[in-house]
């Protein structure tokens, strides 16, 4: 049964999952007021718990401390509400690389008692189309950096009414920072309901039609007071580092909602290359890493003799299953320990995890206080302790997606069913087996191969197409699309590039085929379907 909500803008409510589709939540140990409201948890609180001049942020050459975060996310706020009109419920877009001032925005916005999405600034205007459209977005909040997509979005956009541009390099010289600058630093948060919804998570499924997870402000809690509590026993003295876009819900969780929550100090980088990673740990002592694995492997063929990581205490890995052999190389080189774990957009943040105490190469470890796991087989039947099946979880927090006819196949018999297949050993660990469906990962990005498909289709030199992941060493997999052209036109690397760039160019570019293949014709079924085993299988 949910709560009392402030939302005068009811759509997120209006479009939650039915309740029989819900999964069971299990909140034992985790009780919240029921008013709740997680800009102010994040911000206000630490000041008012003595972090006031403790550093939060340290980003594009500024570090900034919790009573500069709660004023600069007040005056925003203002800003939201009163120049731009934002009501309690209404959803919020923002589009920013990783910095200080996304953070700010989405505190902001939720603060007003908005619904934020959170954007990667790789989207085409197409793809954040489908976001505004879903999430019926009427206000953009946008790195004027990257506002052209957004722009090309808004032109066309049935929903989306204004795009505010803010500076994301420090300087504050765009017109939502000058509206708020003239603004009280102190601000009326609204008393939004602990199951009150505050954040979209977008999750492109094996379809590649966006899906929205919808995730309360008790949710966000939840995961710092679990996972980040128990498994990474953060203090006010830790410093994040990290790669993950804050519109991921790992990043997001990690670099933000983690240190934030204990009054420790997140470090947000533009970009997180791998030698820029090792020269943050070592220039502001960084103690706690997020990234995937790749980015692991990476770093340590850019570690020079002498790279500095002593203040290190946990690398983090998620996004994609850890390789033994990068689990081994890690914690030889560097010293230090390095946590698998498995996330879900859909659990908003890591469910089953290492522990420091507790470790093993090629284990994804034990599920994190407050969620049960089991394996089951097609019927949801458990399979005895070494068997390959489908992962099933619940707990604090669940899959909840926003009017998606998708809910019932990820949620049933009240167990979320992640898309993973895994053992269960008889010492309780689970061990990641391979992916369930035909996603996609690559280098911890999440790719639908039928996307790419719709790329490709949309140049004239292709006939028909298929798209599959193949493993890769560095990436773990790679996008390999199978091509067949219309007639006339070369199979040569000219060709190759050519489709590479269009796909650049039409959707994220992370997201474009690495490898081509030229082909005669796709195999399929006398039915017309296309046979993508096949196309694995040569």
């Amino acid at each position: 049964m949910l709560g009392p909500s402030a939302h005068t803008d009811t759509f997120a409510r209006d479009n939650l999952p039915p309740p029989h589709q819900w999964p069971d939540i299990l909140l034992d140990g985790f009780d919240y007021p029921e008013r709740l409201n997680i800009g102010v948890e994040l911000t206000d609180r630490q000041v008012e718990r003595g972090f006031g001049d403790h550093v939060a942020l340290i980003g594009n050459g500024r570090r900034r401390t919790y009573k500069e975060l709660s004023d600069w996310t007040n005056r925003l706020a203002h800003a939201l509400v009163e120049t731009y009109g934002v009501k309690p419920g209404n959803r919020v877009l923002i589009r920013s690389a990783n910095n200080p001032a996304m953070v700010a925005c989405w505190l902001a916005a939720t603060k007003a008692g908005a619904v934020v999405v959170n954007t990667m600034p790789m989207l085409r205007a197409g793809e954040l189309s489908q976001i505004v459209d879903k999430a019926e977005v009427s206000l953009a909040l946008c790195d004027t950096r990257l506002m052209d997509d957004m722009i090309a979005c808004a032109k066309d956009s049935r929903f989306l009414k204004q795009v505010v541009g803010f500076d994301g390099t420090a300087n504050h010289d765009a017109e939502l920072d000058r509206v708020a600058l003239d603004k009280p630093v102190r601000f009326e948060a609204i008393a939004t309901g602990s199951d009150d919804v505050a954040l979209l998570g977008f999750t492109s499924g094996t379809t590649g039609v966006p899906k929205a997870t919808m995730h309360f402000h008790r949710d966000i809690l939840i995961i710092a007071d679990g996972y980040a509590k128990e498994v990474l026993g953060v203090t006010p003295d830790d410093v994040f580092v990290g790669s993950p876009p804050l519109a991921f819900t790992f990043g997001l969780g990690g670099l933000a909602v983690f240190p934030l929550r204990f009054g420790a100090t997140a470090t947000l980088l533009e970009n997180a290359s791998p030698p820029n990673m090792i020269e943050i740990i070592e220039k502001y002592r960084a103690t706690i890493s997020f990234t995937a694995p790749t980015a692991y492997r990476a770093m340590l063929a850019a570690m020079e003799e002498g790279a500095d990581l002593s203040s290190l205490r946990i690398a983090v890995s998620a996004g994609e299953t850890l390789p033994a052999p990068v689990f081994e190389a890690w914690t030889t080189k560097t010293g230090k320990p390095i946590l698998d774990g498995i996330g879900a957009t859909e659990m908003l943040h890591i469910f089953i995890s290492n522990r420091l105490e507790d470790m093993a190469p090629a284990t994804t470890g034990r599920p994190v206080t407050g969620y049960e796991a089991k394996i089951v087989d097609e019927e949801m039947r458990e399979l005895p302790r070494g068997s390959v099946g489908r992962l099933a979880v619940r707990g604090p927090t669940g899959c909840r997606y926003l009017a998606d006819d998708r809910q019932g196949k990820y949620v049933r018999d009240g167990w979320n069913l992640t898309g993973d297949s895994f053992i269960q050993d008889e010492a309780g660990f689970f061990h990641f087996a391979a992916r369930s469906d035909d996603m996609i990962i690559s280098s911890g990005y999440n790719i639908a191969g039928p996307e790419v498909e719709g790329a490709l289709l949309s140049h004239a030199h292709v006939k028909e197409c298929a798209v599959i992941g193949v493993s890769d060493t560095d990436r773990g997999q790679i996008v390999e699309a199978h091509v067949v052209l219309v007639d006339g036109v070369a199979a040569d690397d000219l060709t190759r590039k050519i489709l590479q760039d269009h796909v650049k160019a039409t959707i994220a570019p992370y997201k474009y085929p690495r490898s081509i293949k030229f082909i005669a014709e796709l195999p399929k079924t006398q039915t017309g379907k296309i046979q993508r085993f096949v196309l694995k299988a040569t």
